[in-house]
């Protein structure tokens, strides 16, 4: 008997489901309070490209080129976050500062970033420390919500209605582990 494989190709395909999307962390925002604290510490500018990893909404994109003028990548890797980022930069009228897409973190290019923006879980932001030690440059400030960077100590910390903000820089030697 012989049986045609595309038709059993197709026929199996048709049913299977999409890939599911790994998601790292929970999606919880930032407070808007926060937000402005967190680029307040990171002392944003203008000429700064804010990325902004795991970035939910885009709230801190947004506000980076909203209040400071400043370039910005905000980078999920849910694609329902993506498209409300999206939304919301129309609606701020900051499209053209503020760019998101769909990604992994792990994953993104961060090069070009002067100021990185992490709101993860302790254990993502240690997993993720060599990439920003290795593909950030030197001057590169970090500034994460909640959570630290195991022994990597922050230069400043601060606590906003509540929340904890932390921020390093990028040493122009990777620091010991």
């Amino acid at each position: 008997m012989r049986v045609n494989i595309a038709f059993v190709l197709l026929v199996s395909t048709a049913h299977a489901q999409p890939p599911q999307i790994q998601i790292h962390a929970p999606y919880v925002t930032t407070p808007h309070n926060v937000v402005s604290a967190i680029l307040k510490l990171a002392r944003v500018k203008s000429s700064d490209i804010v990325y902004d990893l795991g970035c939910g909404d885009g709230r801190i994109v947004i506000s980076a080129a909203r209040v400071y003028g400043a370039h910005g990548v905000g980078i999920d890797i849910n694609p329902e976050r993506i498209q409300e980022a999206r939304a919301n930069a129309r609606k701020a009228g900051v499209e053209a500062l503020a760019k998101f897409e769909v990604n992994d973190v792990f994953d993104a290019d961060i090069h070009s970033a002067t100021v990185v923006a992490l709101y993860l879980l302790p254990d993502l932001n240690l997993r993720l420390r060599p990439k920003l030690l290795q593909d950030l440059k030197p001057g590169t400030r970090v500034v994460s919500h909640s959570f630290h960077m195991g022994d990597w100590k922050p230069e400043k910390e601060e606590t906003v209605g509540g929340s904890h903000i932390f921020l390093w820089t990028i040493p122009g030697t990777m620091p010991a582990k």
